[in-house]
């Protein structure tokens, strides 16, 4: 297996359920951490338990498209190269049509389709520099197979998968690794703004999320998990 130690990684989404477990397995694991996030104070609190330094990571506000700019230049001011690469950032609207509108339907597809694709055009020369790192997203199920009311997040994660998957054909005669990972249900901050009836208790939890991302971290550069499928044993919606 890959060895985490001393490995420069970006985890963007720092401060959710995942990224934040995920960002301490890494820490634990010897690897040199960079965190981006949107809320400031909790994205103190993930740095400080993974000892990251005030200069090792950055607010995102991700409805601004300079700001993916400024968190290259502050993280390449850091670490002279990128080996991991993990999106765990994203916003969940679950809407009917009926009641999904404009502003909803773009703002996300903003947080989970651009703002990816801002993250590609920043970091990914960097690799294609060295010809090497590993790319991890996280479409979820929903990037995979439908859900009545999740047109925008659907769309959105769909968009996600096709790019992932056009970039690796552009780069497949290096190194570089990309996977997408497909959770189902996780019980996180998501499902606290979603009016939809859910037996949390059943889904996967925030921590073997976390674990899935460490290990897929930890492959060799030999071969690539292009996709990986987690999800509940148990149907989750009531």
């Amino acid at each position: 297996m890959q060895i985490l130690k001393d490995k420069n990684v970006l985890i963007v989404g720092a401060t959710g359920s995942i990224g934040s477990k995920t960002a301490a397995l890494l820490a634990g694991s010897g690897a040199h951490l960079f965190l981006a996030g949107r809320n400031k104070e909790q994205l103190q609190t993930v740095a400080a338990a993974c000892k990251v330094s005030t200069e090792r990571y950055f607010v995102l506000n991700d409805s601004q498209p300079d700001s993916i700019n400024e968190l290259k230049e502050k993280y390449f001011q850091q670490f002279a190269t990128i080996d991991i690469l993990i999106n765990a950032a994203g916003i969940g609207i679950i809407k009917s049509m009926d009641t999904l509108d404009e502003t909803d339907f773009l703002n996300t597809l903003q947080a989970n389709l651009v703002v990816p694709f801002l993250l590609m055009k920043a970091f990914l020369p960097a690799m294609k520099a060295t010809k090497t790192g590993l790319i991890i997203n996280i479409p979820g199920v929903l990037g995979k197979v439908p859900m009545a009311g999740a047109a925008a997040y659907c769309a959105s994660k769909y968009g996600l998968v096709g790019m992932m998957q056009s970039i690796r054909e552009e780069v497949k005669r290096t190194d570089i690794r990309i996977t997408n990972l497909f959770l189902g249900g996780v019980d996180s901050a998501f499902w606290d703004s979603i009016d939809l009836k859910v037996q949390r208790g059943k889904m996967i939890q925030a921590e073997e999320a976390a674990k899935a991302i460490w290990f897929l971290c930890q492959q060799p550069d030999s071969g690539v998990v292009s996709e990986m499928v987690l999800q509940p044993f148990n149907h989750q919606v009531i």
